[in-house]
């Protein structure tokens, strides 16, 4: 005499909803991380443009072979166009860029990047050292998760 088996194969409800309970703890904890990433590699593009016009002022300082801190007066994109040769409009990651004549201070305002940043200030302000190099320093006004390192 033969004995059927009815048994099924394949998973359970209860261990079909701890599969679908432990994906959803996972995407609630990596999309907020996903999101912090996505803004710093956004605001990867304006940092980098603004380091590119430290060293376009750098250069500007060297090539008028002046002692002290002396910087061109720029108070807009297409100044610093103009008088440091720098092509930064396309930078899509910046709305606005000033270069204050007095301290040097490069003054960005952030687009297109996050609600979070966008509309903030980020700058780069310049210090003279005893051996007449200049060092540099961030200053802004978005959150500090964001602020570049050096």
């Amino acid at each position: 005499m033969m004995i059927k088996n009815n048994h099924q194969k394949g998973f359970t409800l209860i261990e079909l909803l701890v599969v679908i309970a432990i994906i959803g703890i996972l995407a609630a904890v990596a999309i907020p991380m996903y999101k912090q990433h996505l803004i710093k590699a956004r605001m990867a593009e304006a940092v980098n443009a603004i380091r590119y016009i430290a060293m376009g002022m750098t250069t500007y300082r060297q090539d008028l072979g002046t002692v002290g801190l002396t910087w061109p007066d720029c108070p807009d994109v297409a100044a610093i166009h103009s008088s440091l040769g720098l092509g930064i409009a396309a930078v899509s990651r910046i709305g606005a860029a000033q270069i204050d004549p007095a301290t040097g201070t490069i003054q960005a305002t952030l687009a297109n990047i996050d609600g979070t940043v966008d509309g903030q200030t980020l700058s780069l302000v310049p210090t003279e050292n005893p051996d007449g190099s200049v060092s540099w320093t961030w200053s802004s006004t978005v959150p500090t998760v964001y602020m570049p390192k050096k």
